[in-house]
């Protein structure tokens, strides 16, 4: 196949090309300190420029960041662009989208799975398709801190980083059949 057939279905497929957030930082995005995660992320290439992330944000994985929305190019023969902007400390769940024009404000958290297409306000969260606001993170953490208490508690050698042997992963398994736990 020639090269530009390859680009072509690459380009419709969404494959990324070999693109790295470096790529993307080096036309312009920019990105804070102590940011966790990015080699995860799917960046808005066309238009990272107009992606702004702030200091302590931490992406689970697989989260998309769509400075552009070409859903109005056949009609419109233009396709809608706009800044995104996620604030210090904030945090987006696995397989969040995050649509052109959004503002994630400080602190605020966004679920595994939502499509954000209204900014959030700092230190609230926010899930679904599209995303609303479903609480505050001050409440949600204060919520786990108490839960932490009486839980099931496992220390960093119960991760696979770790080394966490198959004795330890059916223990584990076991001990959360019916309740929740926190690992380091």
């Amino acid at each position: 196949m020639l090269n530009w057939m390859k680009r072509i279905v690459k380009r419709i497929l969404g494959i990324n090309n070999g693109i790295t957030y470096k790529d993307c930082i080096k036309m312009g995005m920019k990105v804070g300190t102590n940011v966790l995660q990015l080699h995860e992320v799917t960046f808005d290439y066309s238009h990272c420029w107009l992606i702004e992330i702030g200091n302590d944000v931490v992406f689970a994985p697989q989260v998309y960041l769509l400075a552009h929305d070409a859903s109005t190019k056949k009609d419109l023969n233009y396709t809608k662009i706009a800044k995104i902007k996620i604030k210090d400390g904030a945090f987006i769940g696995a397989r969040a989208i995050i649509m052109p024009g959004v503002t994630i404000g400080r602190n605020a958290i966004i679920a595994a799975g939502s499509v954000v297409v209204k900014s959030v306000p700092d230190g609230m969260i926010a899930g679904g398709n599209p995303a609303k606001i479903i609480g505050k993170t001050e409440d949600y953490i204060q919520k786990h801190r108490e839960l932490l208490e009486t839980s099931k508690k496992y220390d960093e050698k119960w991760t696979i980083h770790n080394g966490i042997t198959e004795d330890m992963r059916n223990q584990m398994s076991k001990e959360l059949d019916d309740t929740s736990g926190y690992v380091v």
